[in-house]
């Protein structure tokens, strides 16, 4: 085998490195090494604990396998638990209005002739109705996530108290502490399968031992909102086999047309089943009269134990059996084997990478966020939408619980890559591809133009047409280069060849196909409206802010547009070149290249003092109040500026920063990692922010900031907070992360926006070029740190001791003088450098 060949490459103004050819898939399992923070233990220190029942769906333990998700919740009289799954959806779609939407030449040349002095766009009858018809099939309550019922188990208050509950974080073991009439504390242990799509239940005395029953009751509810014009239920009992199930039907078709079945009809079963068997028994009610038992409702017969297994199936409905299927019987001995094989999945997934920081509080996010993270997502399940796979009622609905593509999908996964779990962005990775030929077709269909034009909001059915087709935020272009970033980001990090040729190539050059000829129409070149030689971003729409306005007045040059598409344009050339592929693509790399030669400038503005800042759109006000950060898009998503620029750059970019306002709802995680990228996050105040947006259940919910955006003073500033659980900000240990080391442009920084009155140490982050870092900073100096070279990449690092470094590459020592550390490696590589 060849060595590997490591060129550099300019990529968004800075250098980068050009990643090692001789690449494997399959992420290299790094061997521990002496001193490694143990994640599992750290983990196990940030329990979520509530001291009293916890009945509120936003108070519960969140539990969940990366499918299947479960919220354990207690109430003074009983346990319920709340089932959802990243795969099961009411996947019912509206496409109607195809022929009425016309192309965007249509709809871009009446839109041209509306008046420049209208207030709003809306005062044009035309392009009023246009827009109404244009979202009607948004405004339809499908798709969305679909709720797949909850259990209850009852007892009786007079004998049995609720005492609260606690989280284990390390394993997903959730704890329901009870106190029995007779002073005794049993504890009733629940757990997802990490395998299986099931649920497993044991009560316990207080030295762990299998405890007698005290429940009465258990009852199995489908969802109480499930839509009446669809299939009701079926409810299916087997009360001597203790077992209580029903199965529902997701029709394909809208209401009109599933009078029959189609064979891509959906379905999924929860089924419950008791070490044990039921009885159906009547109860006197409030006003006398006497009260049978529901259906899927059961008393328990007197048994020594409490063992139960629920589990979900999910699928085509010609695959979900009509019968109950059969299940291995519950018992101690099936939960005792099943937690151990669990505690194996955690502790592998706890030793990719671990922090151990003296801030208690930032350290509890950081483990906290990522153990919701592997509940939410993994691969071969369909891609979380904004509220995961936790749902009952219509929590978890909102906005169809669908995929906003102007960084709601991918805020949360931009944590995968510093944070080790590569694997976690597999499921975005292929929503991405699986969007592909829709995108390509509205590109062709609808603008005329090749390549693949990504929607603004989209969902995980089969879609032939762009599910959000409106003139306002469906024209915002940053959307195509930020759908494929992320598919970028994962070969950056990785150097996976295989994985850039099979999984990214493909999406990222059908995006920068539809940007070139987008960018190079007549429209958006040269006449009487630019009168210069540069190609613009024209019409198009900043994310969350002006819309579509009268005279495009705000609609082109957006700062998004203009970083992200830089970004992409010179990702594809360096692919291009890492695949060989040049030849073939010899065109559109001429367009890329001419087009980035040509390139607009960022839109500025000045500050009443005078100082210039970046803003989203040119002509904006240097006052204006964003929803989401715009004006730092450069420094991040768009990596083009950051710590590596020059000292002028830099002045704006902190000018920028300190005038940025943003209202809040979609910056808890976004706008503080801009601030980490350059660096000047005040940790405090990030911290104040968490805590402001935190749920009971550890989650932080999406809240507003401030007024004179879209708010006002009637607001309510909690309005998202009850919506679900917020899917996109378990992104939070990205931001801690950025702080302890970045290496967005191929050159690693330690402790970039660490507060030197802190100390805190991290084990195997991952930075480009597939190296994993490990550092301490102690009493404001850096030690101990230790680099893995995955793929032999070289390594480049600013020194954090200036001039004089010790450096050992598997046991040789050297010493370099420079302060930038430049180390030729070879795959499978420790080195450790330290102060001389």
């Amino acid at each position: 085998m060849k060595k590997p060949l490591l060129q550099h490459f300019t990529f968004c103004t800075f250098a980068f490195v050009l990643f090692c050819l001789n690449v494997a898939e399959a992420q290299v399992k790094v061997p521990a090494q002496k001193g490694s923070i143990d994640g599992f233990a750290a983990a196990s220190k940030h329990p979520i604990v509530a001291d009293k029942p916890a009945q509120d769906f936003f108070e519960g333990s969140l539990l969940g396998n990366g499918a299947m998700g479960v919220n354990v919740t207690s109430r003074p009289d009983a346990i319920v638990l709340y089932f959802g799954h990243n795969n099961v959806w009411d996947i019912r779609l509206a496409e109607h209005h195809r022929e009425e939407l016309g192309t965007f030449e249509q709809v871009f040349e009446k839109v041209k002739k509306i008046p420049a002095d209208y207030g709003d766009l809306s005062d044009d009858a035309w392009y009023r109705e246009y827009n109404q018809m244009a979202g009607d099939n948004y405004r339809k309550p499908y798709p969305r996530p679909f709720p797949c019922g909850s259990v209850l188990i009852g007892f009786d208050r007079r004998k049995v108290q609720v005492l609260g509950q606690r989280l284990d974080i390390s394993n997903g073991l959730c704890t329901v502490s009870l106190l029995t009439a007779g002073k005794k504390r049993l504890f009733l242990k629940i757990f997802t399968d990490m395998n299986t799509d099931r649920l497993l239940m044991h009560l316990v005395n207080e030295d762990g031992s299998p405890a007698a029953n005290i429940f009465e009751r258990i009852k199995v509810m489908p969802d109480p909102s499930t839509p009446a014009d669809i299939p009701a239920f079926s409810a299916q009992e087997d009360l001597k086999g203790g077992k209580l199930s029903f199965r529902q039907t997701l029709p394909f078709d809208e209401p009109d047309k599933h009078s029959t079945a189609n064979s891509a009809d959906k379905a999924f079963r929860l089924t419950l089943a008791l070490n044990g068997n039921f009885v159906k028994k009547t109860r006197m009610n409030w006003n006398g009269r006497t009260e049978n038992m529901a259906v899927l409702e059961g008393a328990l017969s007197a048994q020594q134990s409490f063992d139960v297994v629920v589990s979900l199936e999910e699928g085509l409905a010609s695959v979900i059996p009509q019968e109950i299927p059969q299940t291995i019987a519950p018992g101690a001995k099936l939960f005792a084997d099943v937690f151990k094989q669990n505690e194996q999945i955690w502790m592998a997934y706890w030793s990719k990478s671990a922090v151990m920081l003296d801030d208690q509080f930032l350290e509890e996010i950081w483990y906290r966020n990522l153990y919701f993270l592997n509940c939410t997502a993994k691969p071969g399940v369909t891609c979380p939408g904004l509220f995961a796979n936790w749902s009952y009622n219509n929590i978890g609905t909102a906005w169809h619980g669908d995929y906003h593509m102007n960084y709601n999908v991918q805020q949360p996964f931009w944590v995968t890559f510093s944070s080790n779990h590569l694997e976690k962005n597999i499921p975005y990775v292929d929503l991405i591809n699986s969007l592909l030929p829709v995108s390509t077709k509205w590109a062709k269909e609808y603008y005329k133009l090749p390549g693949a034009y990504f929607p603004h909001s989209a969902y995980p059915v089969s879609m032939s047409i762009n599910p959000y087709p409106v003139p306002d935020w469906g024209w915002e272009v940053s959307e195509t280069p930020w759908a494929v970033q992320g598919l970028w980001w994962h070969y950056l990090y990785s150097a996976d060849k295989a994985f850039l040729k099979n999984k990214a190539y493909e999406p990222i050059k059908a995006a920068c196909q539809f940007l070139a000829a987008y960018m190079k129409r007549a429209d958006a070149y040269g006449g009487d409206r630019w009168k210069d030689d540069k190609y613009h971003v024209f019409p198009t729409v900043a994310p969350e802010l002006y819309a579509l306005r009268p005279g495009f007045k705000y609609n082109y040059d957006c700062g998004v547009d203009l970083t992200l598409i830089k970004f992409i344009f010179k990702a594809f050339d360096l692919a291009a070149t890492i695949l060989g592929t040049r030849m073939q693509n010899k065109a559109l790399l001429t367009d890329i290249g001419d087009i980035l030669s040509h390139f607009p400038e960022y839109p500025t503005a000045k500050t009443e003092s005078g100082a210039d800042i970046l803003v989203a759109v040119p002509g904006e006000s240097a006052g204006t109040v964003y929803n989401v950060p715009d004006a730092l898009f450069a420094a991040f998503p768009g990596e083009d500026y950051g710590l590596h620029s020059d000292k002028k750059t830099l002045e704006l970019l902190k000018n920028t920063y300190l005038n940025q306002q943003n209202e809040g709802g979609n910056d808890l995680v976004f706008a503080n990692l801009q601030a980490a990228r350059i660096g000047m996050l005040d940790m405090d105040e990030f911290k104040r922010q968490i805590k402001y947006c935190l749920l009971p259940n550890g989650s932080a919910a999406d809240m507003v900031m401030q007024t004179h955006g879209r708010y006002n003073d009637l607001s309510d500033y909690a309005y998202m907070k009850k919506m679900g659980i917020w899917f996109e900000n378990f992104a939070l240990p990205a931001v801690i992360n950025e702080c302890l080391m970045q290496s967005y442009n191929g050159t690693i920084r330690l402790f970039p926006n660490w507060p030197s009155n802190h100390n805190g140490r991290f084990e195997n982050l991952r930075a480009a070029g597939a190296f994993l870092v490990s550092a301490a900073k102690i009493n404001g100096k850096v030690t101990q740190v230790r680099i893995y070279s995955e793929k032999g990449n070289d390594l480049h690092l600013i020194s954090p001791w200036g001039n004089k470094v010790t450096i050992k590459v598997s046991g040789k020592d050297g010493k370099i003088v420079s302060g930038e550390i430049v180390v030729k490696t070879r795959p499978g590589q420790w080195l450790t450098l330290s102060s001389d």
